[in-house]
């Protein structure tokens, strides 16, 4: 019988892990305001971004950084030219307070099938939805309440056409994806997650005291130097 999830809020278990084998794809920062936040992470970088495009179903817009071969950050803000949509934004950016900096909010993992998943990860990351930009269509995982699923630290799951990535489209700035990491009080159970999807070489686990709110920091090389982005209470 398959390992559950048991405390990771009820879901059940993981296919095989044959069938689902992940990759990290991307960095997911938040602002209320795309240029404003752009900026920042610009600074705290020292790199600029580069431009993403407008997402019709979900009233937003990002600018991005490749990280390296199929890696990649984005900022993604509520898009104040698009008009409001019909659900709840992506990533809890209908939560987000205004005039905050930007925040890593969560991170998404892509996969070759993901439908075949779909049954199987509802419960914590939601239902596979057609997404757009531009003329890029891909799928991903999406709750219906727009929320982070775990408090951020459970990835959207993302499926990209054969053969096209963001990542491919963007100059390469000198940076580097080189730690991305999960602080958590359900620190083994969260582990067992990303080895169930084949995720953890690309995120590494550490473990909170109870009652500690959750948070992912991301050490990101760049040509001046180690940045973290994240961290307690970012």
């Amino acid at each position: 019988m398959p390992d559950s999830l048991l405390a990771l809020r009820g879901a059940p278990p993981l296919p095989d892990p044959a069938m689902s084998l992940c990759q990290l794809d991307h960095l997911t920062l938040v602002a209320p305001d795309l240029a404003g936040g752009a900026d920042a992470v610009s600074r705290w970088l020292g790199v600029p971004l580069q431009p993403g495009g407008e997402h019709p179903r979900m009233g937003t817009h990002n600018r991005l950084l490749r990280l390296g071969e199929g890696r990649f950050l984005e900022v993604i803000a509520p898009n104040p030219a698009a008009p409001a949509p019909a659900r709840p934004r992506w990533f809890g950016l209908d939560r987000l307070a205004a005039s905050v900096p930007p925040r890593l909010a969560t991170w998404v993992a892509r996969t070759s099938d993901l439908r075949a998943l779909a049954d199987e990860i509802r419960p914590v990351l939601g239902e596979v939805e057609t997404m757009t930009r531009g003329d890029l269509r891909w799928l991903i995982t999406l709750t219906p309440d727009g929320g982070l699923p775990l408090g951020g630290l459970a990835p959207a799951l993302i499926e990209w056409p054969v053969g096209v990535h963001p990542a491919s489209r963007l100059p390469d700035q000198g940076c580097a994806l080189v730690r991305l990491t999960a602080h958590s009080a359900d620190a083994p159970r969260l582990q067992h997650w990303f080895e169930r999807l084949g995720l953890a070489d690309d995120i590494s686990v550490v473990a909170l005291p109870e009652g500690v709110p959750p948070y992912l920091e991301a050490d990101i090389q760049t040509p001046s130097g180690l940045c973290r982005l994240g961290g307690p209470g970012n």
